[in-house]
């Protein structure tokens, strides 16, 4: 908020860890482990050597010291994805994911009842599903209404997004 020159130089070194993560999107969980291990690992240890550093340096009632205090006190969060390739370096796709229930919460005040709002969550979990599997979700939906009464319950898990075979469409709007 302040425009500080220990802020600014705290963004740039976590670019690095970010730079580190877009050169090697889309890349199996293998070889995204054995990168992170190389290259942000250091990085990151890197980081934390100078927000000790500069813990030293600050004033201990400023709110760049109590931002320093509270990043280095839950460090082992924010370094787990070094070990797992399959994790994400933040939670971005979650965030995005859920910000269609945020934005129309009140919306959803009007279910009717629990059970409907319950009823509602499990749709848009499904369409958002659809959506991070490349499906168009109105076709998803129109395919599961379509074949869902002929198909056999014990079977119901072929209609999930994943299991369906209708073709992905390019032309998927994603709101960021």
């Amino acid at each position: 908020a302040t425009a500080s020159a220990t802020a600014s130089e705290a963004i740039r070194r976590i670019g690095l860890l970010y730079a580190v993560e877009k050169q090697m999107r889309g890349s199996p969980p293998e070889i995204r482990h054995a990168v992170r291990q190389a290259r942000a690992r250091p990085v990151m240890e890197e980081l934390r050597a100078w927000l000790d550093q500069m813990l030293q340096t600050l004033s201990a009632k400023s709110d760049m010291a109590g931002a320093t205090r509270y990043a280095l006190s839950r460090w082992v969060a924010p370094t787990r994805y070094l070990d797992d390739g399959t994790v994400e370096i933040d939670n971005n796709a979650a965030e995005r994911a859920l910000r269609v229930v945020a934005l129309g919460r009140k919306n959803y005040l009007f279910a009717g009842s629990n059970p409907g709002g319950e009823r509602a969550a499990a749709i848009y979990s499904l369409l958002g599903t659809a959506k991070l599997n490349g499906i168009n979700p109105e076709h998803y939906l129109r395919y599961v209404l379509t074949n869902i009464a002929d198909h056999p319950v014990n079977r119901i898990a072929e209609l999930l997004p994943w299991n369906i075979p209708v073709a992905p469409r390019s032309d998927i709007t994603t709101h960021t």
